[in-house]
């Protein structure tokens, strides 16, 4: 009989460390996951500071609106490195858009960037056969800056 008593008892560690594993893997892929997000907007914060003061304000070639936002899009894009997991958006409009009736707009040549950072968590695509996950979510990460495009090192 205790002879019985010990062979059961032998086989739940066993099982517990079949239940176990799943869910330590899961955790340990959100940990790293958040990890390398953090570092990301952390390099991220930075290069939109950068970008858009350096490639912004003053495009190189043809000086308009959408050849600066595209520009800055690449410095950043280039400055992070990332192009498996993150992805860059980067979006310009007049300061003064989106104010209402009552505010007064300090000088109407003023350009607010707003800069977003896309992760996506990895791994992006499982497969297995007869199945398929895609991760269903992505994090974003915005940062703005106004600047003045006409008159370089003027950053509000």
């Amino acid at each position: 009989m205790s002879a019985m008593r010990g062979w059961a008892r032998s086989g739940q560690m066993t099982v517990e460390l079949a239940v176990l594993t799943p869910v330590t893997i899961v955790v340990a892929l959100i940990v790293f996951n958040l990890m390398c997000f953090i570092e990301a907007c952390a390099a991220f914060d930075q290069a939109a500071l950068d970008a858009v003061v350096s490639h912004g304000v003053a495009p190189a070639g043809e000086q308009s609106q959408v050849a600066a936002v595209e520009e800055v899009r690449e410095a950043l894009a280039e400055a992070l490195g990332r192009e498996d997991s993150c992805e860059v958006e980067v979006r310009a409009a007049p300061a003064g858009e989106g104010a209402d009736a009552a505010t007064f707009v300090i000088s109407p040549l003023l350009t607010r960037y707003t800069c977003t950072l896309i992760y996506r968590p990895w791994p992006r695509l499982l497969r297995m056969p007869g199945v398929t996950y895609e991760a269903p979510l992505s994090l974003r990460h915005e940062r703005e800056l106004v600047v003045d495009r006409y008159r370089p090192g003027v950053v509000v």
